[in-house]
């Protein structure tokens, strides 16, 4: 694919700051990252519920919601879970420069795409939420039973069973979420934004 050349980046009237101080608090994207099954997008939700029941300004990007729109092209090899990872942090971003704190719910296996996407934000904007979980619990669950087709090699290349899961190695914060309550795990995320003082 041919990338555009002659494109000019546009300051906007309105920054980040100003629509961080007209909200009142900061902004930050929340990227929980772990296992299928180890409860990303039940912790992001409840995160994004408290949030918005104290009036901030907040989003939940779901994976399984966006490869139903913006990433509906893309399939489950390497470099699509690449490209997945790209697309996300690149939204993730608008949304932080908006002044909105986004909660993101991605698998995202590797930790250099990771690792790319945090290079997109500023000092403290990215916050790498390990949703650690082992895998035989994340296979008890199996609330969509991904783990059993896997096994039956009905689903080729799933992670953790067929393709790597990569842990991050320094993440922010890690919730070890077969030991903690959803609310046990929504007080640590609120804990660690309030003493960063996004919130």
């Amino acid at each position: 694919m041919k990338k555009a050349t002659n494109i000019t980046w546009h300051a906007a009237a309105v920054t980040k700051e100003d629509r961080r101080t007209q909200n009142g608090h900061g902004s930050c994207v929340l990227w929980f990252t772990g296992l299928s099954g180890s409860g990303k997008s039940t912790i992001a939700n409840a995160v994004s519920s408290e949030l918005y029941r104290q009036g901030i300004s907040e989003y939940v990007l779901d994976g399984d919601n966006i490869r139903h729109g913006l990433n509906k092209d893309l399939g489950f090899s390497d470099a699509d879970r690449t490209e997945n990872i790209r697309r996300i942090g690149e939204v993730a971003k608008l949304f932080v420069d908006s002044g909105t704190i986004v909660t993101t719910a991605f698998i995202s296996p590797f930790r250099s795409d990771r690792d790319q996407v945090r290079e997109l934000f500023g000092e403290g904007e990215f916050i790498e939420v390990f949703v650690d979980c082992p895998i035989e619990e994340c296979e008890r669950r199996d609330p969509k039973q991904l783990y059993a087709k896997a096994r039956r090699g009905e689903i080729k290349d799933f992670t953790g069973i067929d393709s790597p899961y990569e842990a991050p190695e320094n993440p922010e914060v890690t919730l070890r979420s077969d030991l903690l309550t959803v609310e046990e795990a929504v007080k640590q995320i609120f804990d660690y934004l309030q003493n960063k003082q996004i919130l």
